[in-house]
């Protein structure tokens, strides 16, 4: 067993055998992959964010075919019904609800919070997995920065108003859809919203989900006596529209080392299935284990300041804070 983490190590030191598809087809071996069983997700209900492409898509098929009921969440009705009607087609049941919601609007936010709790008894998963890349800085309609507003206070507003019905439900967890690209960019607690920095795209994406991780890290020190489970995962790189959008030169370079989005989505998927989750309570996860928060020194964000990021955005999110802290 040592040899086999030895590897591990190794591979996850490398970077790019890490994060392509080569880690997985590796981590695979070492460790023996079990697959959850077909029907074992029978009884829960899941939420999944962003749906309707890439990795989101592969992970609604995973818990579908777990037998999981799953509420579909996004902008486009049209895309959404699309989706719901290609899984009963897949999978059978209709139990695959569709809420309209636009994580860059609050009010919208809202009412997605207020229909789920409406209509759902219990809630045992959430994939926090909505994602948009502006090209140039945009303003929401609630006057914060559209790629923060969609990355982090949108979806921080949904698992606030969600937070009852979560705490209600045994082993709940909440996964985060995070991005390697947050391994390369420090926080500036002065400037979240990119208003005095020179703004690219592709940098306030990567910002955005470290903010995002710190946040899930935040969840779980504050809900450590609760049988809530906060993890964020890695896909690693896959091969997804974004990712051909946003940086085609690097996919292009890449393309045959990319992970599918099966292989990008399967940790989120074992994280919704296993029955272990809790030991990854605050952790970041790839290829089912837990993987360091920081790769370089100048983008640690301390306890401190992690619970200064919370205040800021428990602000921008109009709410009252849902975890104040001891």
């Amino acid at each position: 067993m040592i040899v086999r983490y030895a590897i591990d190590a190794v591979v996850e030191l490398s970077v790019i055998a890490s994060f392509t598809r080569i880690g997985p087809a590796i981590r695979r071996r070492l460790f023996a992959w079990d697959a959850a069983e077909p029907g074992s997700l029978k009884g829960r209900t899941a939420l999944v964010t962003g749906p309707t492409s890439g990795l989101g898509r592969a992970v609604v098929d995973d818990l579908a075919r777990l037998g999981a009921r799953v509420v579909l969440v996004a902008r486009s009705a049209d895309r959404l019904a699309r989706v719901r009607d290609e899984l009963i087609a897949a999978h059978g049941g209709d139990r695959f609800p569709i809420v309209v919601a636009d994580m860059g609007s609050l009010t919208s936010v809202r009412a997605a919070v207020a229909e789920v709790l409406a209509t759902e008894t219990r809630l045992d998963i959430v994939v926090d997995n909505a994602g948009a890349i502006f090209p140039e800085r945009t303003v929401g309609p609630d006057g914060i920065e559209a790629t923060l507003a969609v990355l982090v206070v949108g979806p921080f507003a949904l698992i606030g108003g969600l937070l009852p019905l979560l705490r209600t439900t045994p082993a709940a967890r909440v996964i985060a859809m995070t991005s390697g690209g947050q391994y390369t960019q420090a926080l500036d607690l002065d400037d979240l919203q990119t208003a005095a920095a020179s703004y690219a795209g592709a940098l306030a994406y990567a910002r955005a989900k470290r903010a995002q991780v710190c946040l899930v890290r935040e969840w779980a020190r504050r809900l450590a006596a609760d049988d809530v489970t906060f993890c964020a995962m890695h896909p690693g790189w896959a091969d997804t529209p974004g990712l051909a959008d946003t940086l085609p030169g690097f996919y292009n370079v890449m393309r045959r080392l990319l992970r599918t989005p099966s292989e990008g989505a399967a940790t989120a998927s074992w994280l919704a299935a296993t029955a272990d989750v809790g030991r990854f309570n605050g952790k970041l996860v790839l290829d089912r284990r837990a993987r360091p928060f920081d790769r370089v020194p100048w983008t640690v964000v301390s306890p401190a300041d992690r619970r200064h990021l919370w205040d800021q955005v428990v602000g921008l999110s109009g709410m009252p804070d849902p975890l104040p802290s001891a």
